[in-house]
């Protein structure tokens, strides 16, 4: 990433991972620019496309700024071993990528699961995870899925 311009910190629940993985919520067209401007070129979107707060056609916004786009749509209620594979091979090679969602929870929650299963220590992963969201302390009616999903 070009590290030289300044992270997108105004983006919606921004978080970097490290120096080439950054997370956050919802884009907008800005956003997009933004994140074109540091050097993403690869936008994974885990929402559901039918989402208020999802941009719409925001796979042909990305391709206007020359940013490779993969949705990869994970119903809250439901996320799959089968999503994160697919999340797991969006962030193969060298390219960097920004992966969003709407709050940053599902993204958080496959953050999660990509650093411990790569030998990140538990207490490092699971402070990235608790920087957006906590599932095991939520009350959200679909958190105890997701804790079991990752293995909370």
């Amino acid at each position: 990433m070009n590290r030289a311009a300044a992270d997108p910190e105004a983006i919606r629940a921004w978080q970097r991972i490290d120096a080439r993985l950054t997370t956050s919520g919802s884009l907008t067209e800005a956003d997009i620019a933004a994140l074109a401007g540091i050097g993403v070129t690869r936008i994974v979107n885990l929402a559901m496309s039918d989402h208020p707060d999802i941009l719409p056609g925001e796979g042909g916004v990305c391709a206007e700024r020359g940013i490779d786009y993969l949705a990869i749509p994970v119903p809250f209620d439901k996320p799959e071993d089968a999503h994160y594979r697919r999340f797991e091979a969006a962030l193969s090679g060298d390219a960097p990528v920004h992966v969003h969602c709407v709050l940053n929870w599902r993204v958080s929650a496959f953050v999660y699961r990509h650093n411990r299963d790569a030998g990140m220590a538990a207490d490092a992963a699971l402070a990235l995870l608790h920087r957006q969201w906590d599932p095991r302390r939520s009350d959200h009616p679909d958190a105890a899925t997701w804790a079991a999903f990752i293995g909370l």
